[in-house]
Parts: C-alpha cells; sequence; structure tokens
C-alpha cells in the first residue's frame, strides 16, 4: 500500500504503542477488562486539554497496552464519538522517537493531521493525530513516550 506513490511510513514507527477504546464509564470498563481478561490498569489520569479520564492497561510484558477513554464532558470529542459510533475502538497508537519529525514526513507524504504543533498525551507524551479521511477511516496517533517504560 502506498500513499501518493510514496511506501507507508512503518520505518517511522517504532512499534504500535496502545489501541484506544471509547468506553462511557471508566471505572466499569477498568473492571470488565481486569474481570474478563486478567488487563490491569498501570496508569490513570485526568487530561483536561482532551476532555478525557483515560487508562492504560498492559497487556502481556505492558509494553503494548490498552487506553481505555471516557468523556468528561457531554461535549467532549469522545463523547461525540460514543454518540455517532457507540463504544469501541476508537484509535490506534503508534509510538515515535521524533513526533515533530514524524509530523513533517507524514505531511510531506500528504497526509493531514489534526494538530499544528504536538499537543500534551498521556504521562506527559506528545501526540499527533493522522486525519482519518486520510488513513483508511482510521484515527491514527502517533505518540513520542516522554520516558522510556
Amino acid at each position: 500500500m502506498s500513499v501518493d506513490g510514496a511506501a507507508l511510513p512503518t520505518e517511522l514507527f517504532t512499534t504500535i504503542d496502545h489501541v484506544g477504546i471509547a468506553v462511557p464509564d471508566l471505572d466499569e470498563a477498568i473492571a470488565f477488562y481486569d474481570r474478563a481478561f486478567g488487563v490491569r490498569s498501570v496508569h490513570e489520569e485526568t487530561n483536561e486539554e482532551q476532555g478525557v479520564r483515560e487508562a492504560m492497561l498492559a497487556v502481556g510484558s505492558g509494553d503494548t497496552r490498552i487506553q481505555l477513554l471516557a468523556p468528561l464532558t457531554p461535549e467532549s470529542t469522545i463523547a461525540t464519538f460514543i454518540g455517532r459510533s457507540g463504544p469501541g475502538l476508537q484509535q490506534l497508537a503508534f509510538r515515535v522517537t521524533d513526533v515533530e519529525a514524524v509530523s513533517a514526513t507524514l505531511r510531506e507524504r500528504g497526509l493531514r493531521l489534526l494538530y499544528d504543533e504536538p499537543r500534551r498525551g498521556t504521562a506527559g507524551s506528545r501526540v499527533n493525530f493522522v486525519h482519518p479521511k486520510d488513513a483508511g477511516g482510521v484515527l491514527v496517533e502517533i505518540v513520542e513516550p516522554a520516558t522510556s517504560r
């Protein structure tokens, strides 16, 4: 698969960082994943800027995670997503070492990003998103962790 004749930027990503799942109630979702799958929360926070309360659940060794996202307000992006699509898979996030460089490369390849500059993500990470219309209907997040896990 290519983007305007250029190879997909797999070399820009170090791994899948997480899969984001929109949920109406964070506490219920955390309890469900623990009870049903034995997957436990390793980090929780409220991100006012993004309008979410979130939890990161470690899978296996913990390097790849599931991110549960619950809306803080009825107007938040996650609330809108749940209202339109229902709870479920909301994003696929790739880990990168330099979010600015990867953003620039993706723009050069014709992809639209949601933000002009990276924003604060979970645990102090820096993030940006590829517009779903440019990624086959998938919201793709690029994540530069604040520190190594």
